[in-house]
């Protein structure tokens, strides 16, 4: 990227100066100036996650790791517990894309992967992404349902 710096190595520079000028607290909520000056091109699509880094810090960004690590444990714990193996696959295919998408984006904000499409699940701007998350997460929550559950009280 620094080869082309105002081409093709624009989006991701722009992304890592965000995510350092956050430090530990954030500049403050619609105070950071690389997002709020428009730096960083679609950065309510690809680029959430640096403008996150930015204006909430790295206290922000580990919130939402923390955040996308309690719904894999949700995902990983309902698998366990299926009823079936087609419950167990189904909430192990959810949990897979959803880990894919996350480590491909946070991982293209800060410099490891390639610029693509990929979005942040449910932080990203866009319907269809929104809509194929939560009706992805429905489904295993409706395996959850399904299972056999233990009696508290004999």
């Amino acid at each position: 990227p620094e080869k082309d710096p105002l081409g093709s190595g624009y989006h991701l520079i722009q992304s890592r100066i965000a995510i350092g000028a956050g430090e530990l607290k954030g500049r403050g909520l619609f105070h950071g100036t690389q997002t709020q000056l428009n730096f960083i091109p679609e950065q309510h699509t690809d680029f959430i996650f640096s403008a996150i880094g930015e204006e909430l810090g790295f206290i922000g960004c580990i919130c939402v790791l923390v955040t996308f690590w309690i719904i894999c444990f949700r995902l990983v714990v309902i698998a366990q517990t299926a009823n079936d193996n087609f419950g167990s696959l189904l909430a192990i295919g959810v949990l897979s894309m959803l880990i894919f998408q996350v480590f491909v984006n946070i991982g293209m904000n800060i410099g490891l992967a390639p610029v693509t499409g990929i979005p942040l699940p449910f932080l990203s701007y866009g319907n269809a992404s929104l809509l194929s998350n939560f009706l992805a997460l429905g489904l295993v929550e409706s395996v959850a349902n399904q299972r056999q559950r233990k009696k508290r009280w004999n």
